[in-house]
């Protein structure tokens, strides 16, 4: 559960994967998009072994931190075994990104939950929040987002990751449409009601601060940990809904994409804004460790998530 509110942190020093980028996410992405677009998904996926084993081997620090991952959402001490599919799934969610921009869904079998509450948020036409992480493959929600008459997605993201996604899929499918809103510009807020006022959703990932912001310190996976809240300040200032999303990987060609209702402040009233933020926060926490606990390989934070929470 959320902590008190006391545990709200104002603006810290920059948090450790700003500092220290994940390089290894972008090489692996140019080798799979490589290898993908020339050999097919069967063809690439012979590759992907091999080089799921060089990061395994060679990426000491995210190999730490995924571990200590694995120990606390295992309850033991993760296996060889263990921490080779956790580094195979990262590397089949971004290699299966490449089909999904390619908007090749026929090759996936893909699972549905919660798809109501994204129907009514739909009849309401006044758009919503999906609140992510950096868990399984946000590509799958996109995809669905195209298959849903009159669903529209725009991601709002840090600019570093808005200006990667988008040399990303100028590479893959130049053609594909991506409506994408990069954080830390002053219309940023801007853009973003716009957008809602539209009736699109906006999607945002909601588990890494980038440390000069406000936090807030919750219990996750039996350790308190940082999330940041301005996602949720801003979704309760504009007096919107927040649904939760994830889309786990399953193994072989399969996925399975959940929504649930996560908070809706069009009733909140300024003087309770604060404390419905927290306890939404609360509730994002403990959605996102159920999922987590039951596909545990989908976890994507391999750097050291809870640092700073005993703070």
């Amino acid at each position: 559960m959320a902590s008190k509110a006391d545990d709200v942190t104002p603006p810290r020093r920059a948090a450790e994967w700003v500092t220290h980028r994940e390089r290894g996410s972008m090489t692996l992405l140019r080798i799979m998009t490589f290898l993908s677009l020339r050999l097919g998904r069967t063809g690439g996926r012979i590759f992907l072994q091999l080089i799921a084993a060089y990061f395994f081997t060679f990426a000491p620090t995210a190999r730490r931190h995924a571990r200590a991952y694995l120990r606390k959402v295992l309850g033991r001490e993760p296996t060889a075994a263990d921490r080779y599919r956790h580094v195979l799934s990262f590397a089949t969610t971004i290699h299966d990104r490449v089909y999904l921009l390619k908007e090749r869904f026929d090759l996936f079998d893909i699972t549905l939950e919660g798809e109501s509450v994204v129907q009514e948020a739909l009849v309401k036409g006044q758009g919503a929040f999906l609140m992510g992480a950096h868990v399984g493959s946000f590509e799958m929600i996109r995809a669905i987002g195209r298959q849903q008459p009159g669903l529209r997605v725009a991601m709002a993201m840090y600019e570093d990751n808005a200006r990667q996604l988008n040399a990303m899929l100028a590479a893959i499918n130049p053609t594909a449409a991506l409506d994408v809103i990069a954080l830390g510009h002053i219309d940023a807020m801007l853009k973003i009601q716009e957008c809602l006022d539209r009736g699109t959703f906006v999607g945002v990932l909601g588990d890494r601060t980038l440390g000069n912001e406000a936090s807030l310190r919750v219990d996750f996976l039996g350790q308190p940990a940082r999330f940041p809240i301005g996602a949720m300040r801003a979704a309760a200032i504009m007096r919107r809904p927040v649904i939760f999303m994830i889309g786990l990987y399953r193994g072989g060609n399969r996925y399975h994409v959940a929504f649930e209702s996560l908070a809706d402040f069009s009733t909140v009233a300024p003087r309770q804004r604060e404390a419905a933020v927290q306890a939404a926060i609360g509730r994002y926490a403990l959605l996102l460790e159920k999922h987590v606990r039951r596909d545990p390989y989908n976890w994507f934070n391999f750097f050291d998530f809870w640092r700073g929470g005993d703070a």
